[in-house]
């Protein structure tokens, strides 16, 4: 249960600070998302892994890193019920609603990719400071993580909409189409784009963490299995 209510806060405040800076239109929006999923993380990374992010288990998962299909729901549900209630607040605090939509001169196909693309970068980011053995105790992943979105926020935002995170885009959009003038026409963006980019880290992962072949054997043993 600890681990679902980690899931849960995490994105709770994540999304929080995305839509309040967001409608407040704060000009280093970027950075305070970024810096809360950073912080997040920190707070939660020893007990659930601080996903936060559909994306980001569903990469974990494939990579075996996840006791079961069920704990994956399980996380997703978290993750959605953390959006959603922070999406409600934020229309609470301020009296509106938010929701990611692509920039009106960007195509579909661009918007898709840039979903995908920097999806794909947050979860092998994660998979590499947060789940490797090779980095296993490190005390940057939370940095690495949360500038990753920084990066990504300032870079494909303006493109996308900058989702990034499957429970970001539904849960906004869900709350905007109950309580504002919202549609859920762009939904599959935020749903296709980075599961597609989580997967897709998740296979780069794994190469990166295969054992390297060995074409020749070392010299020693070479000398070691001559006869005298």
């Amino acid at each position: 249960m600890q681990n679902y209510l980690t899931e849960f806060l995490g994105t709770f405040f994540l999304v929080l600070t995305v839509g309040l800076t967001v409608i407040a239109g704060t000009p280093l929006a970027p950075l305070a998302i970024g810096s809360s999923l950073m912080v997040m993380v920190y707070m939660g990374g020893h007990v659930s892994g601080g996903h936060y992010n559909p994306a980001v288990s569903l990469g974990v998962f494939l990579r075996g890193k996840m006791a079961s299909g069920g704990e994956l729901i399980r996380y997703m549900v978290s993750q959605l019920a953390g959006a959603v209630l922070a999406s409600l607040a934020v229309y609470i605090i301020l009296g509106k609603t938010f929701a990611p939509a692509p920039a009106p001169e960007a195509s579909t196909f661009a918007a898709l990719l840039v979903e995908a693309l920097y999806t794909f970068a947050l979860v092998l980011v994660v998979l590499n400071s947060a789940a490797s053995a090779k980095t296993h105790g490190n005390s940057f992943y939370g940095l690495a993580i949360g500038f990753t979105i920084v990066v990504a926020a300032f870079a494909g935002g303006p493109v996308s909409g900058g989702a990034f995170n499957p429970a970001v885009g539904t849960g906004a959009i869900l709350v905007d189409v109950l309580l504002g003038n919202g549609t859920t026409s762009h939904l599959w963006l935020y749903l296709v784009g980075p599961f597609l980019g989580g997967a897709a880290a998740a296979a780069v992962f794994g190469l990166q963490e295969r054992p390297p072949i060995q074409l020749h054997a070392e010299p020693s043993r070479v000398a070691e299995s001559r006869p005298s």
